[in-house]
């Protein structure tokens, strides 16, 4: 496996920015996530790595070797699309064993078969090998090509959103088997998604893109703990932060314009009454959806509360972040 290595990277389609100076060390063996909305620049930096795109300015590394003029191939990286490419003429077999059999590979035949059968056991596709793609379910056309991927050994693994064509309880299995699967080969790999939840369960570290640029990139406690904007800070957390005038409970810092408190960061039971819009009760918590002083917001409470719509709750902040006029954290 491999370090890999973004020095001030840009990259420009015509007039329009695509990603801006981003720098960034991708360390051997981690599991990196990029974060952000639709036209953050996620999959642009995922094609500059591959090879399948060229940056504007700036240069990537994968392993200490420079990538300038290396083909996709020459940089031995394997990558899964958010749209599933198969060969639809051959059968998941045949389109597992594909990249086994490349002639700079010469897998042997015994090594491909066992790869295959236990690729396809992680990705439970192992009653569909003998058939052809184009009788696959969407989301098992999306295991296969996340298969085709996993029966190599890269240098880097680059991954798309791969689970967000599959169903709820698979997303989830997978987010299990794929971390497992990272971790135990030491695999490096850079992830794409906007789904917080793949990225605080999966990732070693967190890169927040925004509009092409890189906000900050850390483990993925550290950016839920210290988020450096209101934007990073909006990134990761279900539910997500409330942000609410800076003076609402008073005692805000100078040039603050807005408080962000985190559900755990309202203390109930003492401070000033809010009042219970809306009860959801979720098993293992339970959300409170409160109006105070005419905002809404979200907090957590016990599993088992009695509360109800119309109650009073006192609530106060606890250790708040708070943000200026231009988004950034203040001290």
């Amino acid at each position: 496996m491999a370090e890999v290595v973004l020095s001030g990277v840009s990259k420009s389609f015509g007039a329009e920015t695509a990603l801006q100076n981003v720098s960034m060390t991708i360390p051997d063996g981690s599991f990196v996530v990029l974060l952000g909305p639709t036209g953050a620049g996620k999959t642009t930096t995922l094609r500059m790595v591959s090879g399948l795109d060229k940056p504007s300015s700036g240069s990537i590394s994968i392993g200490g070797r420079d990538t300038a003029g290396l083909t996709p191939a020459q940089r031995d990286v394997a990558m899964v699309f958010q749209q599933y490419s198969l060969y639809p003429h051959l059968t998941v077999r045949q389109n597992l064993e594909f990249p086994l059999k490349s002639p700079i590979l010469r897998t042997p035949q015994a090594e491909i078969d066992r790869k295959v059968g236990e690729v396809a056991e992680v990705l439970q596709i192992s009653h569909k090998l003998d058939n052809k793609a184009t009788a696959l379910s969407g989301g098992e056309m999306q295991r296969v090509s996340i298969g085709r991927a996993l029966v190599r050994d890269p240098s880097v693994y680059l991954m798309d959103e791969p689970l967000s064509s599959l169903d709820a309880k698979l997303r989830s299995d997978l987010r299990i088997e794929l971390k497992s699967i990272q971790a135990d080969s030491g695999a490096t790999l850079l992830y794409v998604t906007h789904d917080q939840i793949e990225a605080m369960t999966m990732a070693t570290h967190v890169g927040v893109l925004d509009k092409g640029k890189l906000v900050q990139f850390g483990s993925p406690r550290d950016i839920y703990e210290n988020p450096v904007s209101v934007y990073a800070a909006s990134r990761l957390g279900q539910p997500r932060i409330n942000v609410l005038p800076a003076d609402i409970f008073g005692g805000a810092p100078d040039l603050a314009t807005h408080i962000g408190l985190r559900p755990e960061q309202i203390v109930q039971g003492e401070g000033e009454e809010s009042i219970v819009q809306r009860v959801e009760h979720l098993g293992d918590q339970t959300r409170l959806h409160l109006t105070f002083k005419a905002h809404d917001l979200i907090t957590v409470t016990d599993a088992h509360t009695t509360l109800k719509e119309g109650d009073i709750v006192r609530i106060r902040p606890h250790k708040p972040f708070y943000f200026d006029a231009t988004g950034a954290r203040l001290a």
